[in-house]
């Protein structure tokens, strides 16, 4: 394996956050394991250089693996001795104070304090997390921080330009099939005149340029498209600031076929210049026995 592997250790105080941090770098393109025993890593580390398509790793680890907390720090510093491996370590942390509330909060019990006061369990783990903290490359104290707000603060340090944090996802259906399920918007452009009843467009969809310009044309075509897309633009930094990784765009028309096909591709090539976008035609191979009206 030429290729450096980046490798981020998510450690810290149970109740900080890192069940939160996991998410965040999954959503960063992470492959991300949770607490894997340490005499499993050499293995795992044999796989990953085989491969040779897994470049970002997050781990995982806080003590309810203290039983094999030595050797956790044994790993640790083979892998920074490792040349092919670039690690960073974040450690989670917060005041005790928070992370009694927010075990009151869930009712949980701490991994140190199964049958003692949740003080002790907290003040135990501390300690033995005394040298994992001191090699930190990021401390990160979440007492103050929302989910939201981690989630930002992991973003803005990790991502890159090779992986888009946010995408949006564009797509026809057909309203005789049902609605999708994943859609965060949904429109519906069966007030423009059907293609379907022009016979040499019956058996194409809004892919061939022919349909396409017919269902642009229409007087109203352009006005909706226009107040739809503006109206879309405005709102997507909203969703990204509410810390969403995507938004499913659903454009639809009675088959799937005709207008909704247009109008998800035009929709989608238009935000494509500023955001990764993926567009899917959900219903433009079904056609039924019956009466076709897209």
């Amino acid at each position: 394996m030429t290729e450096t592997l980046d490798l981020v250790v998510i450690t810290g105080m149970s109740g900080a956050g890192k069940t939160v941090a996991m998410q965040s770098f999954e959503d960063l393109g992470y492959f991300c394991v949770d607490n894997m025993p340490p005499a499993l890593l050499p293995k795992f580390w044999e796989l990953v250089k085989e491969s040779g398509k897994v470049t970002k790793i997050a781990l995982v680890i806080d003590l309810r693996s203290h039983a094999f907390y030595d050797e956790i720090i044994d790993m640790l510093a083979n892998i920074e001795n490792t040349v092919f491996v670039t690690t960073k370590i974040v450690f989670l942390d917060a005041t005790d104070a928070e992370l009694v509330s927010r075990y009151k909060e869930t009712r949980r019990s701490h991994p140190l304090a199964m049958d003692g006061r949740l003080m002790d369990g907290i003040k135990k783990e501390r300690e033995l997390l005394t040298e994992l903290r001191n090699r930190a490359q990021m401390i990160v104290d979440t007492t103050d921080l929302s989910p939201r707000q981690l989630r930002e603060k992991l973003f803005v340090a990790f991502k890159s330009s090779s992986h888009p944090t946010f995408h949006i996802e564009v797509m026809s259906f057909g309203f005789k099939y049902g609605l999708p399920i994943d859609a965060d918007i949904v429109m519906d452009v069966r007030f423009l005149p059907n293609p379907y009843y022009i016979p040499e467009f019956r058996n194409e969809t809004g892919l061939d340029q022919a349909v396409y310009e017919y269902v642009m044309d229409q007087p109203a075509a352009e006005q909706f498209y226009n107040q739809f897309y503006k109206m879309l633009a405005s709102i997507m930094p909203a969703y990204q600031k509410e810390g969403k990784t995507s938004v499913t765009i659903a454009i639809g028309c009675t088959g799937g076929q005709h207008r909704s096909v247009a109008f998800a591709e035009r929709i989608g090539k238009a935000f494509g210049t500023e955001y990764a976008v993926d567009i899917t035609h959900r219903d433009i191979n079904k056609r039924k026995a019956t009466v076709n009206r897209s």
